[in-house]
């Protein structure tokens, strides 16, 4: 091919790429309990938008991250793991995980690869397939939307049995891509998303570009105060423990804020237990947890709202919470 043919091909592909139309949707990240669900929302983020956390059921909302491009933007919706609920409130996390699907325009449904696929993923499997998959003539299913794999956590396990894993995936489910990756060491993150990219329709912008969650700064505090909890007290209260930001005062004038540079937002927080004999538990010997917890949390909640903030910590019973309607509804469930 000659140099100007050449040019030519280029300038045609160079003026194919810039034609490339946007697009936009909703990605919902399902799988199991403790798959990595919000880390990998986080590392396609950029930043913190959900508890990442090594213990299960840490995700109770539909907690969604804005991932912007030049060429595209996904909404994803990190979902509470989809389990046989014990409790009312492990039935209200179903129900969320349901009306997440009822918006996706895509699936990614992670699967851990230093883990066994276990009954807990077929269940899942068998959900998906009754929403989205239908028998072809020939027997193999097929999805009214994408359905792809992500295995994570690919850094607990060699190149040998990785790639036994990623043919033990293939053959669980008809999937229309499978990309592994492991989010916690950034190792394969774009290639996620460039294949969610490619999964999303044609669409506009749906948010600006510098907005990276849909939670509100309330919701935004409560789940960072909540996840600090989860990891100061270890395995002691991972399940009883509900956060609401009750109130946020900024200071009155703007003017005297500006010049006043000890002025700071006052953060009012309820964290909730189910029983009395909790509360000791949460707040700690001289009450070293609560200290704990807003000096591990000062620079994000700076940055959340804007200005230098003061976490107020109140401690409270609910009691039996998890199973009470009237509780449930006060507490954003």
């Amino acid at each position: 091919m000659s140099t100007a043919a050449q040019r030519g091909t280029s300038d045609l592909n160079q003026n194919n790429s810039q034609q490339e139309p946007y697009r936009s949707g909703f990605v919902a990240v399902v799988g199991r309990p403790n798959v990595g669900k919000s880390t990998l929302i986080n590392a396609l983020v950029g930043q913190q938008i959900a508890i990442a956390s090594s213990r299960p059921e840490t995700t109770r909302k539909a907690i969604r991250g804005i991932m912007t491009r030049s060429n595209a933007q996904l909404v994803l919706v990190d979902t509470p793991g989809i389990h046989k609920p014990k409790t009312l409130l492990g039935s209200r996390l179903n129900d969320i995980v349901q009306e997440s699907l009822s918006q996706a325009d895509a699936i990614a449904f992670l699967l851990p690869a230093d883990q066994e696929i276990g009954p807990g993923d077929r269940r899942i499997l068998s959900r998906l397939r009754q929403d989205f998959g239908r028998k072809s003539e020939d027997g193999h299913w097929q999805w009214t939307i994408p359905l792809i794999a992500i295995v994570t956590k690919i850094d607990e396990i060699n190149r040998t049995e990785l790639v036994a894993k990623l043919n033990e995936i293939d053959a669980f489910a008809a999937f229309t891509e499978i990309v592994p990756v492991s989010a916690l060491d950034g190792d394969n993150v774009e290639e996620v998303r460039g294949v969610l990219v490619s999964a999303m329709p044609e669409g506009p912008q749906m948010y600006p570009a510098e907005q990276v969650s849909e939670e509100g700064v309330e919701d935004r505090i409560a789940e960072l105060v909540r996840g600090a909890f989860l990891e100061e007290l270890d395995d002691e209260l991972p399940h009883s423990l509900a956060v609401v930001v009750d109130d946020i005062e900024m200071p009155e004038d703007q003017d005297d804020w500006v010049q006043n540079t000890t002025g700071k937002a006052v953060i009012r927080v309820s964290i909730y237990v189910e029983r009395d004999s909790q509360k000791p538990i949460i707040i700690g010997r001289g009450a070293e947890h609560l200290v704990k917890v807003k000096k591990k949390l000062r620079t994000d909640v700076n940055r959340i709202v804007g200005h230098k903030a003061k976490l107020d910590l109140h401690v409270k019973v609910a009691k039996n919470w998890q199973g009470n309607p009237k509780q449930l509804q006060k507490l954003g469930f």
